[in-house]
């Protein structure tokens, strides 16, 4: 035989020269829960190994992370239900314990990229991502003024990237206009492009405590069924002033991660969401699964489909076994 594969594969050294994808700490992005008040630290049974930290204890492990090479955060508000209300009015309220945290994080590490989420269904009481009517309709947008009104506040604070989770249509113009009139041009929007209506994401919103209290999110997140729908969503963020492009979830969708790598030059991002976290922990914790190796895999998996920028609750622990 001529042709022997086998030769690139012989050795470790020989594997990694002709390693095609690799995975780099800087890749990464770590999702974080934060909560009100002090000294706090509260695991989320459903997520084992990931914590809602108070701003004292996320301040240390934001540092810890930078140690590790980790520079990128997203940051989710865990909002008491006694802070909720039909129209988010928290949300936007600058002396809100969230938006005061922000400060503090970007004051104390100016060096690190901070994202924020924009979506009404943590503050709202009927958790959902948009304003609700009375017959339980999603109003789209009468939605736009109160995520705009959030995503200038939030940029008001000095993070880095503001991110539209929300799936209302034409939010990403909405919110860049909004920026972009009040100075805060260079103010990032990564946008949640191909948002699913996924079975995924149920720890993540046990962490939160934002589960929908009537109905679903499928009149504005994506049907898991469609492929092409990608494209329009993509084609409009683009068109909308959109920084990067976002898949959520991310294993289950590997091929609409690569749909959009090979047709727009936005940088990709992949959520890596809590349930598939959740998947590996389990089966590992049973034994199933051997933790680190299915976790890089996993990983990998999504840089090698066209992910730039990946979103993980597996990013401290991936960069520890990196460095």
């Amino acid at each position: 035989m001529l042709r022997r594969p086998r030769r690139n594969r012989k050795t470790a050294a020989i594997r990694g020269l002709v390693e095609e994808t690799r995975l780099v700490t800087q890749d990464l992005m770590f999702p974080m829960f934060l909560l009100e008040g002090k000294s706090k630290s509260v695991e989320v049974e459903s997520m084992p190994g990931i914590h809602r930290l108070s701003l004292d204890f996320m301040l240390k492990e934001i540092e810890s992370c930078l140690n590790l090479g980790i520079k990128a955060f997203d940051i989710f508000p865990v909002v008491d239900e006694k802070h909720k209300d039909k129209l988010a009015s928290r949300s936007h309220d600058p002396n809100f314990f969230y938006l005061k945290a922000l400060e503090e994080i970007k004051r104390e590490f100016p060096e690190a990229c901070v994202m924020t989420d924009v979506a009404m269904d943590p503050y709202s009481t009927d958790g959902h991502d948009g304003v609700v009517d009375e017959d339980g309709n999603i109003l789209n947008d009468e939605s736009l003024e109160i995520l705009g009104a959030m995503a200038l506040t939030q940029a008001e604070t000095g993070i880095d990237i503001i991110g539209p989770s929300d799936m209302m249509d034409g939010r990403v113009e909405y919110i860049r206009d909004i920026l972009d009139d009040n100075g805060y041009e260079n103010t990032s929007i990564m946008s949640y492009t191909a948002k699913y209506a996924s079975a995924f994401y149920g720890p993540f919103r046990d962490a939160l405590d934002s589960a929908p209290k009537s109905g679903d999110k499928k009149t504005y997140q994506m049907n898991p069924a469609n492929l092409r729908e990608a494209i329009i969503e993509a084609e409009l963020d683009e068109e909308e002033g959109a920084d990067f492009l976002m898949v959520k979830p991310a294993l289950a969708y590997l091929d609409v991660i690569k749909l959009l790598r090979d047709n727009f030059d936005l940088p990709i991002a992949a959520y890596n969401v809590s349930g598939e976290y959740a998947m590996i922990k389990a089966a590992a914790q049973k034994g199933w699964l051997e933790n680190d190796q299915t976790m890089m895999e996993s990983l990998l998996s999504m840089k090698r489909a066209g992910a730039k920028v990946i979103l993980s609750y597996f990013a401290k622990e991936a960069a520890q076994l990196m460095k």
